[in-house]
């Protein structure tokens, strides 16, 4: 259900605005998106990207990162955050006017049990808190309130202050009110079985409704401070992108989330629509199994890359929906570099061959994703290391197998995309450099492992940067990581994701972040 014109006007039924195309009313934002992609609204358990999405336009957390300074971090809940000198300590005093939907009061109560509730529940995102050294046993002492307004976190080992910023301002970071959560708690499940489907969050939105492969209903959170002039976003599981292109054009929806290059091109210049675009933090990326004899040389690692036409791929197949990104941080991540150094160069690339003694070149397989653009970008990768002597066999497979058998070690070539997990440079260093176990029975498998490659002096790199508490010094740890990946690993870095909000006429105030959880309609406005 959903209001329709004001608050005095009558309800529309859901399946009345599906059966007649009409503007939409003004005070109702509707949106058509794939919502597919999302098992749980709850904060704390909540991992796939539209959910996080959704579940950051409900919740707040103590920090967030600002949208158009990638090294900047706002207080979102906190007012203001110290560090001890013992680095382990930290202190995070709140905002007073902070409510929750229900016009309670957000406390930093609400705050240490949301932690706490993260690390207990132990969901898919916990890691991003507990690898500060919190377990179920220990979380209620080190993270606790001491007033109202103050909350303190002690983590187990000296810490950045800017990681420590950055883990917090991620999803799993959402503060939830523990009044609400605790009295709608089964057991001890500390209100997961009811907030997968409910909210209880201070962020400008309230989850009104949720009907899992149809439809997502927000309302506006009368006490969440907001610039939107709307009443309630109606979210629209429209999986065909050219039926959200058609819905757009005949005003049943104000957004269209999921157009391809084609369709974008149909909109560009038209002055009844505008495009909202950010490159997000998915990076298109080749792995080189060093099980593989001759994709252990350090030579065609280098071959590879300077054979591939990164500009020719971008422009001719993907122009729209991915720029070229070279490095393993995506663009708008703090430290990220935007160089660029390779390029098609083909004698370049056969004389590194010759050089690790394949001038005659080798037979390789290259596992990818079966849906476009893969396809498309795997043939001219192909034609691109034919021209070297490398013979790629392309094997074709849904996006869960071919993760399956990269996880298991078993790929030559993979070209797959990476989506990271929160917005710090070590949630990407952690996975392409660090690799401290390299046997086949390894707990940590990260992509390093299942590339079969360690380097002790990029694993060290990678943990001093982590570890370095002066910010700007960090940043600079992890530009020098960059350019000595780039240089010396069986990674070959294509292309970083765009995502478009393509928005009709009138429609203004969405914004997109690098990482899903940062998509915000706080401020859209219709007029």
């Amino acid at each position: 259900m959903f209001l329709a014109g004001s608050a005095a006007a009558p309800f529309l039924s859901y399946a009345s605005l599906t059966a007649v195309y009409a503007d939409t009313p003004k005070d109702v934002l509707v949106v058509a998106q794939q919502l597919d992609n999302m098992t749980s609204l709850d904060p704390h358990e909540s991992f796939e990207a539209v959910g996080s999405e959704i579940c950051g336009n409900i919740y707040q957390k103590l920090v967030t990162p600002n949208l158009d300074k990638p090294d900047a971090i706002d207080g979102d809940l906190a007012e203001s955050w110290s560090a001890a000198e013992d680095g382990k300590t930290f202190t995070f005093r709140l905002r007073k006017d902070a409510k929750f939907a229900s016009g309670a009061p957000v406390t930093a109560d609400d705050a240490a049990f949301s932690l706490q509730r993260a690390v207990i529940m132990n969901k898919g995102p916990a890691f991003i808190i507990s690898q500060f050294g919190f377990t179920k046993d220990n979380v209620a002492e080190r993270i606790k309130a001491l007033d109202p307004a103050t909350l303190v976190i002690t983590t187990a080992e000296p810490t950045s202050l800017s990681f420590l910023l950055y883990c917090l301002s991620a999803g799993v970071g959402a503060i939830v009110e523990k009044k609400v959560a605790l009295e709608r708690a089964q057991g001890e499940d500390l209100g997961n079985g009811w907030l997968r489907q409910n909210s209880a969050g201070s962020g400008p939105w309230t989850l009104r409704a949720w009907k899992p492969s149809e439809s997502v209903m927000l309302d506006a959170n009368p006490h969440g401070g907001r610039g939107s002039n709307v009443k309630r976003i109606v979210l629209r599981h429209i999986v065909d992108p050219s039926a959200q292109l058609l819905m757009l054009q005949k005003g049943d929806v104000d957004i269209a989330r999921d157009l391809t290059t084609d369709q974008l091109r149909a909109l560009e210049g038209n002055a009844s629509y505008n495009l909202v675009r950010k490159s997000v933090a998915g990076l298109m990326v080749i792995s080189m199994n060093q099980k593989h004899p001759h994709l252990a040389k350090p030579q065609v690692w280098q071959a590879i890359k300077w054979a591939i036409d990164y500009d020719g791929i971008q422009k001719n197949v993907v122009p729209l929906t991915f720029v070229v990104q070279q490095s393993f941080l995506p663009a708008g991540f703090p430290g990220a570099l935007t160089e660029k150094p390779f390029r098609k160069d083909v004698a370049r690339a056969k004389a590194l061959m010759a050089e690790a003694g394949l001038a005659d070149g080798f037979e390789v397989t290259m596992d990818h994703y079966s849906a476009q653009p893969y396809p498309d970008i795997a043939q001219t990768i192909q034609a691109n290391l034919g021209e070297i002597g490398i013979r790629v066999k392309l094997l074709s497979a849904e996006n869960r197998q071919v993760l399956t058998k990269t996880r298991a070690r078993q790929h030559e070539l993979a070209l797959t995309v990476w989506g990271t997990d929160y917005f710090d440079p070590h949630a990407n260093a952690d996975v392409f450099c660090v690799n401290l176990d390299n046997s086949d029975d390894a707990k940590v498998r990260p992509l390093t492992w299942r590339s079969s490659w360690q380097d002790k002096k990029m694993s060290d790199q990678a943990l001093a940067a982590l570890k370095e508490r002066d910010p700007a010094r960090r940043v600079a740890l992890y530009e020098q990581l960059q350019r000595d990946h780039m240089a010396a690993s069986p990674f070959a870095f294509l292309l970083q994701k765009t995502t478009t909000a393509a928005c009709r006429k009138g429609v203004t105030g969405a914004r997109l972040g690098t990482l899903s959880d940062s998509h915000s309609y706080a401020t859209v406005r219709k007029s």
